[in-house]
């Protein structure tokens, strides 16, 4: 697999990932050649590129869950980008409830982890899909800290809406990394972000919740300068935005940009629990709950040097599964303290479009042996005891 750019696309090149427009209709399926005509689709919809399969390489595996990501993925980024439109022209949200409750019916309501995808990102889209992204991850921690509707409201609101601000933010700006920005462009994306919030304010009457909302993005955007808030925010503001900075950093730290490599995340957890005053650890803990972060069949990399394959998630702690090292064939639970001090899990391998490398083809090679099979058994013990 390749990313390959607008301007280079050419008729025959087969797609590793789907194309839909704007209302979620299948434009282009996984696999097919491009034409002449999908190449001029790919313009008009303001595509940077896509991702091409090599010419002899197979279509990779996708479930239907995460080929409906995707699919929700790009319509609420056209629905978005109408709403934050509205906000510009000062204009009524009439759309924006709907847009609202699909987000929360599809993820507030989930009893599973997701595998958490993200697209590919230029300066010219970040903010409409890192505000859907972090709208997402908010939705589905909410949901999961069991907070009510009404709040889960206010949380997504916030996390779609609180970055009006960065469409004022210069390109070369947004094209920076986290660790790249200059106190000067940190100042500059502040005031943006402050400037952003100013037309919102039009909205406190137009629905029961948006007022709350405002407050909470009031909060988060000026949690560095509380001085500027008319009011201090209360407890349940601050335990908010507590929700938001994580789900905010998380798919900033990881997706993929066009200037710059993401973090792995296993490296964005690592860094999470390096400033727990900062990133609440129950939260940091519902956020994992919430997404797989090393899921089973992936591919990762052992600090004995070797390479692995994860047999059984743990959905405990997601750093100690059952992993099988290529290098000796061996099986090792990474649950087991002795185990666990001889060799570790320190990243995830990644495909080119930034999924999980998953190797589900040894596994089907691989049949389980007595040992795997009470392996098993104990491993999940293990998980039903840590449970109560």
């Amino acid at each position: 697999m390749k990313f390959v750019r607008t301007e280079d696309l050419k008729a025959g090149m087969r797609l590793a990932k789907p194309i839909y427009n704007k209302k979620g209709v299948l434009l282009y399926e996984r696999n097919s050649a491009l034409t002449a005509p999908g190449i001029a689709s790919a313009k008009n919809f303001g595509l940077i590129g896509v991702y091409i399969l090599e010419p002899a390489e197979p279509l990779p595996p996708l479930s239907r869950e995460d080929l409906e990501f995707e699919q929700l993925q790009t319509v609420y980024i056209f629905r978005l980008r109408e709403v934050l439109n509205c906000i510009t022209e000062r204009r009524k949200l009439e759309k924006y409830p709907v847009f609202l409750e699909d987000i929360l019916s599809h993820y507030g309501s989930l009893k599973h982890r997701v595998n958490f995808n993200q697209n590919l990102r230029s300066s010219d889209d970040f903010m409409y899909k890192h505000a859907i992204s972090t709208a997402i991850l908010v939705t589905m921690m909410g949901a999961h800290l069991r907070l009510p509707k009404e709040k889960l409201r206010i949380l997504t609101t916030a996390a779609l809406l609180y970055d009006n601000g960065y469409r004022n933010v210069p390109r070369n700006i947004l094209e920076k990394g986290m660790n790249d920005l200059s106190s000067s462009d940190q100042d500059v994306i502040q005031l943006s972000l402050e400037k952003g919030l100013v037309p919102l304010s039009m909205y406190r009457n137009d629905f029961d919740f948006f007022p709350r909302a405002l407050a909470l993005m009031q909060t988060y955007v000026y949690e560095g300068h509380p001085e500027k808030l008319a009011t201090a925010p209360d407890q349940e503001l601050q335990e908010m935005a507590s929700i938001l900075r994580i789900a905010d950093w998380f798919d900033r730290m990881t997706a993929m940009n066009s200037g710059h490599e993401p973090m792995s995340e296993i490296a964005a957890m690592q860094y999470f629990k390096k400033y727990p005053k900062k990133f609440l650890p129950v939260l940091v803990t519902a956020l994992a709950e919430c997404i797989h972060i090393v899921p089973k069949a992936a591919s990762v990399d052992l600090s004995t040097g070797d390479k692995g394959i994860v047999l059984i998630e743990n959905t405990r702690d997601f750093m100690r599964p059952v992993v099988l090292r290529l290098s000796d064939n061996q099986i090792y639970d990474l649950s087991d303290k002795n185990v666990y001090q001889e060799m570790q899990v320190t990243d995830i391998m990644k495909t080119m479009d930034n999924r999980v490398a998953m190797d589900e083809e040894t596994l089907k090679q691989f049949v389980p042996d007595e040992k795997l099979r009470q392996l098993t058994q104990e491993f999940r013990r293990k998980l039903a005891a840590g449970k109560k």
